[in-house]
């Protein structure tokens, strides 16, 4: 379990804000729309909601991803986020205090959108239907599970295999309200189970129709998996894309599958353009690939507003 020391350490105070100059925030809005994952920011947007949407909309950014918990979370996840919420200084769950009327009321405003929100696998086996119903009126069309956080259901090739059929279930079941099932990777999935890697199993056994995949670079490169070849390898199945970079190479301790190994690599994250990782080739492959939405998301960024202008000023060059 992560210190409360580490959680300050990994997310506190911001640095004075870069500027980016109008002529490249237009420059980036006619080729793409860049989001924020806002894990990127958790204790900014918990201390001054408001605020942090209209910072990301003066920089440029588009849309905005959500993480949980929510109202309308099964009660164990809200239950299971309290103590980390306590760690990171956040007293509200993920709307922070405001009616979903109200964020979107405030995102419209500042010409922002929620494409993508990241919601837990119990929320959808136990409360799908208000979850549901709650996301389409903040007009959200993918739903992604950040991470199968229970190993019990992840342990043998079988498991997967089972996750797969669930997955076209669920996603089935999703499509009726116009959302698409969607799953991010953390890495583990490229650790061998039987001679076969799992992440192949859950993009060829899930029904393309109702199942999209959000790629995180920097947690597949610590898996061993290379996004370029996924994005060649499986064209359309990616819809979006979580971006970072790494100041070193990466790669877990183990097999991924526990948390303290993610938040070993914690400090090994940095801004896009500061590190190892070709991202031109990345988002180039990406976007041929079909990906639909790009996100920024450095995991508990030490310097919020640094992070948010030197990442825009830097992507809006690729």
């Amino acid at each position: 379990m992560i210190t409360r020391r580490k959680f300050t350490q990994l997310a506190g105070a911001s640095l004075a804000a870069l500027t980016v100059s109008p002529s490249i925030t237009q420059a980036f809005a006619e080729k793409r729309s860049l989001g924020v994952q806002l894990f990127t920011i958790p204790q900014m947007a918990a201390n001054d909601f408001k605020g942090t949407l209209q910072l990301l909309s003066k920089i440029g950014y588009k849309e905005v991803e959500f993480f949980g918990p929510y109202d309308f979370s099964a009660p164990q996840t809200i239950e299971g986020w309290k103590g980390i919420a306590a760690q990171l200084g956040i007293k509200q769950n993920a709307f922070y205090g405001y009616s979903l009327a109200e964020v979107k009321s405030m995102m419209s405003d500042l010409g922002l959108r929620s494409p993508s929100v990241h919601l837990d696998l119990p929320t959808l086996r136990q409360n799908m239907g208000p979850a549901m119903e709650a996301l389409v009126g903040l007009g959200v069309k993918y739903v992604a599970i950040p991470a199968l956080q229970n190993p019990v259901e992840r342990a043998t090739l079988s498991d997967y295999k089972k996750l797969a059929a669930e997955f076209s279930m669920l996603g089935e079941k999703m499509s009726k309200y116009g959302i698409t099932f969607t799953y991010h990777n953390h890495g583990y999935e490229h650790a061998l189970k039987d001679g076969m890697v799992p992440m192949d199993v859950l993009l060829t056994e899930t029904d393309k129709r109702y199942v999209a995949f959000e790629l995180d670079i920097f947690w597949m490169k610590a898996g061993g998996g290379e996004p370029v070849e996924y994005f060649k390898k499986y064209p359309d199945r990616y819809k979006l894309m979580h971006i970072k970079d790494a100041k070193e190479p990466v790669r877990f301790a183990g097999d991924g599958g526990s948390s303290d190994q993610w938040i070993a690599l914690f400090p090994k994250m940095t801004d896009p353009g500061t590190g190892v990782f070709n991202l031109k080739e990345m988002i180039a492959t990406a976007e041929k690939s079909g990906v639909q939405h790009f996100f920024l998301e450095r995991d508990l960024t030490p310097d919020p507003k640094t992070t948010l202008n030197s990442s825009f000023g830097y992507l809006s060059g690729v």
